[in-house]
Formats: structure tokens, sequence, C-alpha cells
């Protein structure tokens, strides 16, 4: 057949878009075929670097070489300075998430730790979202055991409120912190505001890691109120400076020059690399997070560029010095944008030699471990994959298994809960809850049918089909769902296995799995790992159901207690929930709180009172 001539060249219109393009700093969008935005980048003039991707292609990296070719369409964003670009840069990518660009992924948010210095009594906080609201933020910290730990040390340490913003409007008189000396009950006593936030200033000073300067002020205010004889304030003053000395001999030291910064390692190539962030702060080891990357730019130059970008826009805590193993490009750009952002001059430096050389080099080195440990653990979780297919009679590795599990309590609030694994891991963005809607009585096969049947009669791109279905349940259970997915039409594409606990009176060992069209259940083998995945799917397609079950049987009960109170109609019962967060709250709180809410009276609070004892 002969080609089409009315058809243009696509090279031929690639150079006729790029003639287009301005030469101005800005941002460039390179879509594929079907519009998705597959690369962001930016350029202080956008026609020549938009150009440079279609002229000596022979020079680019595979990576680069292959986007060229999925290339069909080109957006560009004009901005008023290069600054402003990187901005958007990053904006765009966090949108978009191109396939070719670094892009940081949120799904795990780190602890950190919040002091609302706005408030009169401000107190400490653990928090996951970091808005730029005001508040005085801390981290993130990769160890939410390790932030825990230390907000427990600070409300031993500092006599800090612990009650949150709606108990302490409440409160009539103090709580035990007050008798045990860790809070002053600004909540019921007449507390100086001043003297407040001075011990504020004093908890922010050890987070920056001050430590040392923070003792020796401690230590002038202690001698300061021991010559003027207030010796009950001295002594909490020591107290409170040995418990900060204990703290400093276990921090870890680093640095002499006592500075913040952080240092990046890098371990990998261009189809996975790990990026190591090793956080220093006044010269002390505060902790490291690693990053997991695929597919990214072969260039590390671009891969710490647009790292920084990302990662900086949305840490509050930015140091005054970054080490990298490698300049990005235009470092003296970013280094004025972090500089912005932080309020003070902040340096990006290469080191060569020296003390800062060896922290690279300790970053490098924890970068390569992760790295390592990554690698072995892929490998172990593809042997016990490859472990279930064979064993399981499979015709493709179970990369993606779903369970499923119903609950009940005596045939009230059925519900049933969906858990994916992909790769052998928990995958929570495909977990599903179902409310049951067809059975009224308890019947565990309809339920599963229901289910079933409402998972499986649409299968997309949002709802992938699996490579195992995993029901909890012996034969019974895995009857249904042959039945459900053969009336689908599914029959076939995709394996089902049961899993049924044991009967210890028979004196079974082990859980059994089923597959159909067998009597006897299925012999994993020796590998332990392989039943031991199973169940572990099981069981958490079990914790999840559980879960899900009580909070709807807990709304309920939550409902039905409210409802049957004459004068508590829909409105007062969202204010009573707001305000107290449950009903285990409202039952705490004494008549004279809950009368104190607008539109309820003495003696509606009182029977209100009676009605939930």
């Amino acid at each position: 057949m002969a080609p089409d001539s009315d058809k243009p060249d696509p090279l031929i219109q690639m150079a006729e878009t790029i003639k287009q393009i301005t030469e101005k700093p800005g941002v460039y969008i390179m879509k594929d075929e079907s519009g998705q935005v597959i690369y962001v980048g930016k350029a202080i003039n956008l026609r020549k670097r938009v150009a440079s991707y279609f002229q000596r292609q022979d020079t680019h990296s595979a990576k680069t070489a292959l986007m060229v070719t999925r290339v069909a369409d080109i957006e560009t964003v004009v901005t008023a300075s290069e600054k402003e670009a990187l901005i958007l840069e990053s904006s765009l990518i966090k949108r978009h998430r191109p396939r070719f660009n670094v892009v940081l992924k949120d799904d795990k948010r780190y602890p950190s730790i919040r002091i609302n210095v706005k408030a009169a009594y401000p107190k400490i906080e653990i928090v996951r979202k970091t808005p730029k609201d005001g508040a005085v933020y801390f981290g993130p910290f990769t160890s939410a055991h390790g932030v825990r730990q230390t907000v427990k040390m600070i409300n031993k340490t500092f006599p800090l409120r612990k009650c949150s913003d709606r108990s302490m409007g409440h409160r009539t008189r103090p709580c035990i912190h007050y008798q045990m000396k860790q809070c002053l009950a600004p909540c019921c006593l007449d507390v100086n505001a001043d003297d407040y936030k001075a011990i504020v200033k004093e908890v922010i000073l050890f987070l920056k890691g001050r430590t040392p300067e923070l003792i020796k002020r401690i230590q002038r205010q202690m001698q300061k109120a021991a010559e003027r004889l207030d010796f009950e304030m001295a002594a909490a003053l020591r107290d409170r400076m040995q418990a900060l000395e204990k703290t400093l001999e276990r921090q870890v030291t680093v640095t002499t020059d006592f500075l913040d910064r952080d240092v990046i390692g890098i371990s990998g190539n261009i189809d996975f690399r790990v990026l190591s962030v090793m956080t220093l702060r006044r010269g002390f080891l505060q902790g490291i997070r690693h990053f997991e990357m695929t597919q990214v730019p072969s260039e590390p130059a671009e891969l710490v560029a647009q790292f920084l970008g990302q990662y900086y826009e949305k840490v509050h805590d930015i140091p005054i010095e970054v080490l990298v193993p490698i300049l990005p490009d235009n470092a003296a750009l970013m280094e004025e944008t972090l500089s912005e952002w932080k309020g003070r001059r902040v340096k990006i430096r290469q080191p060569i030699k020296g003390e800062k050389r060896r922290l690279l080099e300790m970053a490098q080195t924890n970068a390569a471990n992760t790295l390592r440990e990554k690698i072995q653990r892929i490998s172990q979780d593809a042997d016990i994959l490859e472990g279930l297919k064979r064993r399981l009679h499979m015709d493709r590795l179970p990369q993606r298994i779903e369970c499923f599990d119903n609950s009940n309590l005596a045939g009230t609030h059925p519900v049933a809960a969906m858990v994916v694994f992909e790769h052998g891991r928990p995958y929570k963005n495909g977990y599903r809850r179902f409310s049951i809607r067809t059975v009224a009585a308890p019947d565990d096969y309809a339920t599963m049918a229901e289910v079933l049947t409402r998972r499986f009669k649409k299968i997309n791109a949002a709802n992938p089909e699996p490579d195992l279905l995993l029901v909890d349940g012996g034969k019974g259970q895995l009857g249904i769902a042959i039945s459900v997915l053969t009336d689908l039409g599914l029959s076939g594409q995709f394996s089902v296995a049961g899993i049924a606990k044991k009967d210890v009176q028979r004196g079974e060992t082990d859980d059994k799995i089923y597959l159909p069209n067998r009597a006897n259940p299925v012999n994993l083998g020796r590998d332990g790992r392989l039943l031991l995945l199973l169940q572990q799917i099981r069981d958490e397609a079990h914790r999840f159901a559980i879960t899900f079950q009580r909070k709807t049987r807990g709304r309920a009960m939550v409902g039905s207690q409210l409802d049957c109170i004459a004068g508590v109609g829909p409105k007062r019962k969202a204010l009573l929930l707001k305000h107290f967060g449950g009903i285990k709250k409202i039952r705490a709180a004494t008549a004279q709180e809950i009368s104190e809410l607008p539109g309820i009276t003495v003696s509606l609070a009182q029977a209100i009172k009676q009605a939930l004892t």
C-alpha cells in the first residue's frame, strides 16, 4: 500500500512548532499522542532549549532519546524570570507527575513537630501535614517512634500544656500534669503569657539543635533564681538542665563547625536510584531520609536540580548549606531560590576534600546500603512470588493479589473488605470497603457473592483484574467465587484460591489453601514463606474488615443513643459530636460543660447526661 502522501511528516511539524516558540524564559511541557504530559522542564531561552532535544539526537542518553520519540506536542508558559520558571516547573511536576521527570512521592507522609506560636499558650503537636499557616514546624522525621520519644521528653522537661484547644476552654480544674509539675495549667490558672512564651522559646531552641546554648541559658536562670532565694524555681531549672544534659550525651556529633546543613547522597543507575538526605542541625545528626526513584534522568546534575526544587519547596527547616555529589544545573539560581524561601543566604556546595567530603561519603554510603537492601528485598519477594506461581499452578506471577473477607456482629451491620498486595507488599490505595446492601440475615456465602459481583462487574484501568483472587474461607467460599466469576464471564482469566484456618481439634498444624476442582488442600512445600505471605494477606483483610465493621457499628450506636433523647435533633446532635468529638467524650463531660453549647439548656444537658449514663 502506498504511503499516505496527505499525512504531514511529524519531524516537519515539530520543526514548525519550535519556530513558533518564544526565546523568553519559561517552562515547556512535552506531551505524547494521547495528550499525556511526559516531561516538564524550564529554560532561560525556551526555543533554544526545546530545539536542543531534536538536534544531534545521537548524543542523547537512552532515556532522553526514548522520550524524544514520544513527543507529539509541546506547550510553553512564559515567566518573568528563570526563578519563576523554576517554581512553576516544580508545581507542574507535582500536578502532572510526568513519566520522564523526577517525582517525589507523597504517599508516605513523615511526622513533624508543630508549635502554633500564634496561640496565647502554644502546645507541642505531632502532625503529618505542614501547611504554611504561621506555625513553627520541625522535621519531617523518619522515625515516628523517635518523634514520640522527643515529644515525651519535652513534655516532661518543659511545663507546656498538654490538653487540646477544645478541652482547654471547658476545663474547671487542673489535670494530673499540673500535679506532676509538668504543666502550668493555663487552662484554669492565671499564667503570665510572657513567662509561658519564654518556655516556648526554650523548646524551639532545643528542637533547633541548640541544646548547649539552651543549657547555658537555663543555668543563668537557675543562678538568678537562687540569688533571689527562689529555691523552688532554682530546683525546677536544675532538673530541666540535667535532663537536657542527658539528652545531649546521647546525640551524635558529626561536625565541628556546628552548622545547619543537609548532605545528599545518590546511588544506583537510570532504572533505579536511591537518594539519601542526611539532616544535620548544629552539628548533630538528626536523621536520614531515603527516596526511591525509577526511570530518573541519566544526568546526575539534572536529577539533583529537580530533586532540590521539589524537596525544599515543602520543607520548613531549610539549612544554610546543602552538600551534593554534583552541582545541579543552574546552581546559582537554585541557591537564590532557596535563600528566598529561607530568608537568608543558602549555599549549595560540592565538597572535594576535608570534613565536608567525609560527610558526603557518609551520605553516599547510606544511599548505597539502602539500595542494596532494597534490591535484596525485591529479589526475595520475587522468589516468593515465583514459588506461589509454581505451587498454585498459575500461568503468571501473582504480582497483584486481592483478598476478600466478611465481618458482622451476630448478623448485624454486615460489611466486607478487599485488600490488595502488589509485588508481595500492601498497596493501600487499592483497598476497598463494602457496606452490604442485599443481604439482611447473616449469610457469609450471599455476602461474598454480592461483594465479588460488585467488585468484578467492572474491570478497567482504575480497577484492574488481579493475578490471584484469594477468599477467606474453605471450599464453600471458593465455590461462590468461581460461580460469580463464571456468571460475569471471567472464568479462567485469573487464578482463584481459598484460605481456611487450621482445625486444631483434628490435629491440623497449618492453614489450608484450596484450589478449584481439587478436593485436597495444596501442598506448598517446605518454603514456609509462601504460606506466611498468604496468611499475612488474609490477616490484613480480616483486620481491615473488622475495623470497618466496628466503625459502622459505632456510628449506629452513637446515632441511636442521641436520637432517643427528647429535644436533641439532627442539628444539636451534630453540634455535640463536633464539639466533643464522640459519644465517650460527651458521656465524660459535665452537665455544665454541655449546657455551655449554644441552644442547649441546663435541663436538656442534664437529660443528655442521664440518657448516656
